[in-house]
């Protein structure tokens, strides 16, 4: 089991310590659930009356939470933000895979860097180009001249066709499937007829994708996921598309092709956005969001009815199907009213 000195902490996190820095941590948890040996957090003021139950052998909180708590404490500006690096510190994930398998299935024409891990069944297929650290997990397919760079993760059963590019210290969970065909075809006459997607996808370095989502390939030219851009799972990114640099797509988003998404967006749950359009930078869309027009302004966009009780909603779906009905006879008021 990890354990680290509170103190060794404290150090790592760029903290003020209180109390005992010789506590021995050994992990986190909430503070309902916390016990001996473990740490936990305060970030929002409301849950302050918690503190005087917490079991937890240190808390990290703000300087204006330090006096509700007796006992031994990180104090940081940003409480939340100094979880995530201490959870980075007493992370116990294991790594998808380790050393090479012999089952692993590797091409003579593929380049393997240092300490490279390749977990059971996999497939790395010609001209692959693999960088050092490099970690690809049971039952993946790697395509042919697909390129990872140093520090990239891929759990168990993820699929990447060839000729894709990924970049450094990536993280991919489970299941996804990068680089498969986009959604191109003519129709002629009732029949369609498939167009080849020609391009490929090239994703930058420090992304993190979901289990299950899709990211397709271009058409002509490539879809583009920027730096530094996090994808929850069960997404769908449609052939073409660019996401800059720094935004956020929550689980269940749909993207049309050739969408153009700028840097430091965050995408809520369950949207839905038209495509051959652009949205630009510093947008927020909140979940559920419907999407169809390109914007231009920074800001928080939202769409559709929040959940009402059934009753209220009712009555509500019978007025929006009446709107056109309502429209017409207010038109008509309006101009009665101005003939006197």
């Amino acid at each position: 089991m990890l354990s680290i000195r509170l103190v060794d902490l404290a150090q790592q996190l760029d903290a003020e310590l209180h109390g005992d820095g010789d506590i021995a941590i050994s992990g986190i948890a909430s503070m309902q659930s916390a016990q001996t040996g473990q740490i936990t957090f305060l970030s929002n003021g409301r849950y302050r009356e918690q503190l005087a139950a917490c079991q937890a052998s240190a808390v990290v909180l703000s300087e204006a939470d330090r006096e509700f708590f007796p006992g031994a404490a990180l104090v940081v500006k940003n409480p939340y933000l100094t979880y995530a690096r201490m959870a980075q510190l007493l992370d116990t994930t294991p790594q998808p895979a380790q050393n090479i398998a012999p089952s692993a299935v590797i091409d003579a024409n593929a380049k393997l860097g240092n300490n490279v891990s390749i977990g059971a069944n996999s497939v790395i297929e010609s001209d692959v180009v693999l960088g050092d650290n490099v970690v690809i997990g049971p039952g993946c397919f790697i395509g042919k001249k697909t390129q990872i760079g140093a520090g990239s993760r891929l759990w168990a059963n993820v699929s990447v066709y060839h000729e894709v590019r990924i970049g450094r210290d990536c993280l991919i969970q489970s299941g996804t499937v990068i680089g498969a065909d986009g959604f191109g075809y003519a129709n002629d006459r009732g029949n369609w007829v498939k167009i080849p997607q020609l391009g490929t996808v090239i994703i930058g370095d420090h992304v993190e994708i979901g289990a299950c989502t899709t990211i397709d390939r271009g058409a002509l030219d490539n879809t583009k996921i920027g730096n530094g851009v996090i994808i929850d799972n069960q997404c769908q990114i449609a052939h073409n598309v660019v996401i800059g640099d720094n935004t956020a797509v929550a689980g269940g988003v749909i993207m049309a092709g050739s969408l153009k998404i700028g840097c430091y967006c965050m995408i809520g749950g369950a949207s839905v956005i038209n495509g051959h359009m652009e949205i630009c930078d510093k947008v927020t869309v909140t979940g559920m969001g419907m999407v169809m027009r390109p914007i231009t302004e920074p800001g928080v966009y939202s769409s559709g009815i929040p959940l009402q009780p059934n009753k209220t909603w009712r009555k509500t779906a019978a007025l929006v199907l009446k709107i056109d009905e309502i429209s017409k006879r207010l038109k008509a008021i309006e101009r009665k009213v101005g003939e006197h």
